[in-house]
């Protein structure tokens, strides 16, 4: 049945990675639920996650190679390509200075689940506050916005926390509408994902089995056509409501995580 566990993963990772809700804390509770850990190698969560960042590419494209053959000419393609650099700048940063911290103590599904019940109550305090949208598209954003949102996008360094959550809620803060806050964090995800796949996988150098190389393409394969769903349902979601349900959602999702664990219904 390990194709089975490689369809779940794949779902489970694209139908998470832009909802902020957090894939990697839902990954790590999957495998953790399904008892995968010593199954499903490291090096497949990593690849997975690039898959996924590969729908954002596909979903934009015009956007993307608009921008990179006119980047000599036109300032708005430079300017955009600065504000993704300012954004992806604090969290890649963090990153190398914490992530074996964070991957020895955090990556467990309790400290997932409050990741998740904390990461909530913050979105709906920044749903709740006075939100003035200064900023409707992306193409709006100064130097300063950006940066401001990859100040906070550090916090997605914790599981759990949700990249996409911590970008959407530094650019409710920032005063991004919900929907360019969305794209925004759609747009930062592919640099900053791809300069992580690419560095952990230097830490997963082992020759590949064809039975792991099969699990990795088709767990890829999944989170790539899900993450295109995703994407955009959550563009078309916003664009009339609030991000409240995600929050309640992870509120709700977490604390179950945190009951069973308590009551001990789970060996988490």
């Amino acid at each position: 049945m390990n194709w089975f566990a490689d369809v779940i993963l794949g779902l489970v990772e694209g139908l998470t990675e832009f909802l902020p809700i957090s894939s990697t804390g839902h990954l790590i509770i999957t495998r953790s639920l399904l008892d995968l850990e010593n199954e499903v190698g490291f090096r497949q969560m990593i690849v997975i996650q690039g898959a996924a960042i590969l729908a954002v590419c596909w979903e934009y494209r015009t956007r993307l190679w608009n921008t990179a053959i006119t980047l000599g000419t036109d300032r708005h393609s430079r300017l955009f390509v600065l504000n993704l650099f300012l954004a992806f700048l604090p969290a890649a940063i963090a990153g190398l200075a914490f992530e074996d911290t964070i991957r020895s103590v955090l990556f467990a599904p309790v400290p997932v689940a409050v990741a998740l019940v904390v990461g909530g109550v913050l979105i709906l305090w920044a749903e709740k506050r006075a939100h003035v949208e200064r900023i409707t598209t992306v193409d709006q954003l100064r130097p300063l916005d950006a940066f401001r949102v990859g100040l906070f996008q550090m916090l997605a360094l914790i599981p759990g926390t949700s990249r996409s959550a911590a970008t959407i809620l530094g650019g409710l803060l920032t005063g991004l509408s919900r929907k360019t806050a969305a794209e925004f964090s759609f747009f930062v995800a592919i640099p900053v994902m791809f300069a992580a796949t690419g560095y952990k996988l230097l830490d997963a150098r082992e020759p590949i089995t064809v039975d792991e190389a099969k699990s990795i393409l088709l767990s890829s394969v999944v989170a790539f056509a899900a993450a295109l769903l995703a994407i955009r349902f959550l563009i078309r979601f916003v664009s009339r409501h609030s991000f409240a349900v995600f929050a309640w959602y992870r509120i709700f999702f977490g604390g179950f995580i945190l009951l069973s664990w308590r009551l001990g219904w789970v060996a988490w």
